[in-house]
């Protein structure tokens, strides 16, 4: 009767007889298994909360009573304490006790109630007492989401709201997939993703999809565009997937103009994008260079709706193929990444990339910045663009170890990412251009005056001589900090801009059109009154005359002779001609108005003031950097002095705004240093002495300010 069971292997197709009591043995072992399984912290997958649940977690306190099969004539123990705690008692006290002891300290969420346990589940320290160990039983909550144990109520309610904060759900604790009715469709561009309901909070098996990034996705789509209309077909690869939301964007919108491969190294994600591809009636062309020997989904065909899928390393995918257009959006910094994208990448080719580590770049960690850039930096008041031009910098000697040179097209720092758009420019002699723009820059840190240093490798016996400010001279101690190295050329192009901004129109794309308006005004350093937008003809014509540029025409023929000796002829006298008509390049960096105002008077409105500054002589314009900062190519103290002229006492806030006279005469085409302008003031405040008026006392921001405001 032991050897009556038989079982048939389904691959071998073989009668495998095996004893009965063997079989009987193992399913013995998964019964005492399936216990174990639900203490631990991986949850069962389900649409709702687990069902394997601890039994201190039920909806109505008629499900804790049915689990202590409350009956009248029998006493019976309470299911959340040990008997030493509470002994067996009958149905009326067990109720009481249930009710006031365990459902009232309950924990509410999402319908469930987390009450107390008295059970020895949480492991604590033994209390030694002579010989014998007495177990100290311990009260704690079960967390519903992620099984933890936690001793007080008010930090279990603390621990459920983290989870909350941050979109947690049980999914998060997993290793499987979790099930397709879990899924949302988010939409975004006529474009329908599938996303996890955690998709905010990015996990190792999670697939992350950010909302606050849609314009960072816009610029990239119109940047791609642009290069689109230059050259077809061309070769874009998404290097970092995730839902797959951004290659679906230019597929389904671009056409037959792109072919576009989507990469992800996680599993999950690359099932993911397919889905997303089959949702948006998109082919797939799978290449798995893993166990999967290159399936193919759909007809295989490649057309203008067929999208490569791959799933492999980035680096590895970058060193394999070659391509036009290239995106990098890992977590954080890009930088380890770098070296394989300007490998293979074609010459006259974009690459974009997506810096997320704001908190080094920001100045909030120096040291992570030093470690991943090479780069020494402060808190200033232009942080956010010494941010991209760190980012630049790393770009640019990244490409001339593959002898690249590049030429920036579009560079923006926001509140949550970096963006910076490069194109390639094959050969030594780009890659030696870039790399001699790639400087030191010295910083004043008691009135924040910025200069870059001077080319040239000789040393120089006071380097202070080269900041147009006198702060060492009459402050004591060292003034200034060496910050680099940075990017020192220009962050954009004023022809690619445009260009970007009809396409943007063309796609209607709202969020990217007033951020690029700012941008054009930017480039060109001037207000945004006197913006007009130009025919595609007269759109070349700026991008060849307006910012220097390595390519004297921005149309396809153009490019196919570049390094040649009539190209460079014709680029040599592009040069000439833009540098007599005027200096294109925008100045670099920018002056807050609220940094520099004055105590005690209100300053004027930004705009006036930026009429002022242009009616002074200088080029001046609006930054996407600070909505408070000015870009001019005025010297600070020269700033200060339009400032002051313009501003009016905070007592006599009901007159009209006008220039106030400023005693000895200063004109504005004069320099005028710091120590001048607070002899002004002193001289006032003497005059108010003599004739008996209560003088107001003010002074100057930067004199009392430190450098780490």
């Amino acid at each position: 009767d032991g050897l009556v069971v038989s079982e048939k292997v389904k691959s071998n197709n073989i009668d495998v007889k095996i004893p009965k009591s063997e079989l009987e043995a193992e399913d013995k072992g998964t019964e005492e298994e399936r216990p174990r399984e639900s203490d631990s912290n991986i949850l069962d997958v389900s649409s709702h909360y687990p069902r394997d649940k601890h039994i201190s977690i039920q909806r109505h306190l008629a499900d804790l009573e049915k689990l202590a099969d409350l009956r009248e004539d029998e006493r019976k123990p309470c299911p959340l304490c040990p008997e030493e705690k509470f002994k067996a008692c009958y149905s009326h006290k067990l109720h009481r006790h249930l009710q006031n002891l365990h459902w009232k300290v309950s924990v509410e969420f999402e319908g469930y109630r987390m009450c107390i346990c008295h059970l020895s589940c949480r492991p604590v320290k033994p209390n030694l007492v002579g010989d014998q160990t007495l177990s100290k039983m311990g009260a704690h909550y079960h967390c519903i989401i992620c099984s933890a144990t936690i001793v007080r109520r008010t930090d279990m309610i603390g621990h459920i709201n983290r989870h909350v904060n941050k979109g947690e759900t049980e999914s998060r604790f997993i290793t499987v997939r979790a099930p397709k009715s879990s899924y949302k469709v988010v939409k975004e561009s006529a474009t329908d993703v599938q996303v996890l309901p955690n998709h905010s909070t990015p996990q190792k098996t999670d697939s992350y999809f950010n909302p606050k990034m849609k314009l960072n996705r816009q610029l990239i789509f119109c940047a791609l565009a642009v290069l689109a209309g230059e050259r077809k077909p061309i070769e874009c690869l998404d290097a970092f997937g995730a839902t797959g939301i951004m290659g679906l964007q230019w597929a389904k919108h671009l056409r037959s103009s792109v072919k576009v491969t989507i990469n992800d190294c996680n599993e999950n994600s690359v099932t993911m994008i397919k889905e997303n591809c089959h949702l948006n009636k998109m082919k797939v062309k799978l290449n798995i260079r893993e166990e999967d020997n290159g399936e193919t989904v759909g007809n295989g065909e490649e057309n203008s709706d067929t999208i490569e899928v791959t799933k492999m390393d980035a680096n590895v995918v970058m060193h394999l193929r070659s391509f036009d257009f290239i995106h990098l959006d890992p977590f954080g910094t890009s930088v380890n990444y770098l070296d394989s994208a300007f490998r293979n990448v074609r010459n006259l080719g974009i690459v974009s990339l997506t810096s997320t580590d704001i908190s080094s770049l920001y100045a909030k960690a120096q040291h992570v910045a030093l470690r991943h850039y090479g780069c020494n930096i402060v808190r200033t008041e232009y942080y956010k663009e010494l941010a991209a031009r760190a980012v630049i910098a790393a770009v640019t000697r990244a490409a001339a170890r593959c002898n690249k040179g590049i030429e920036v097209l579009l560079a923006v720092a926001l509140e949550h990412f970096v963006l910076v758009v490069v194109r390639v420019l094959r050969g030594p002699t780009p890659a030696d251009d870039s790399a001699k723009k790639v400087r030191y820059l010295i910083h004043c840190q008691w009135c924040e005056e910025r200069v870059f240093q001077k080319e040239g490798n000789m040393l120089e016996e006071n380097p202070y001589q080269q900041l147009p400010c006198d702060c060492h001279g009459s402050m004591p101690g060292k003034t200034a900090v060496l910050l680099g190295p940075l990017w020192s050329g220009a962050l954009f192009n004023t022809g690619f801009l445009r260009r970007m901004l009809l396409e943007a129109v063309q796609y209607g794309l709202d969020e990217a059109q007033p951020l690029l308006k700012t941008l054009v005004c930017e480039a060109e350093c001037t207000t945004l009154k006197h913006f007009s937008t130009h025919s595609p003809g007269e759109e070349n014509k700026q991008e060849e005359c307006g910012v220097y540029i390595r390519t004297p025409n921005t149309s396809a023929e153009s490019y196919l002779v570049h390094g040649k000796r009539k190209s460079e002829e014709v680029l040599r006298g592009t040069a000439k001609r833009q540098r007599a008509e005027h200096s294109a390049e925008h100045p670099p960096f920018y002056y807050n108005i609220h940094r520099h105002s004055i105590k005690g008077m209100n300053m004027p409105k930004l705009n006036k003031f930026l009429n002022y500054l242009s009616e002074a002589g200088y080029r001046v314009s609006r930054t996407h950097f600070d909505p408070m900062g000015v870009r001019t190519n005025a010297p600070l103290a020269q700033f200060k002095t339009v400032l002051m002229k313009y501003s009016t006492p905070t007592y006599g806030g009901a007159q009209a705004e006008g220039p106030v006279h400023l005693p000895g005469e200063i004109q504005l085409g004069e320099e005028v240093p710091a120590a001048a302008v607070i002899k002004v003031k002193e001289a006032e405040l003497a005059e108010d002495d003599k004739s008996g008026v209560a003088a107001t006392v003010f002074t100057e921001s930067y004199p009392t300010h430190c450098a780490a405001e």
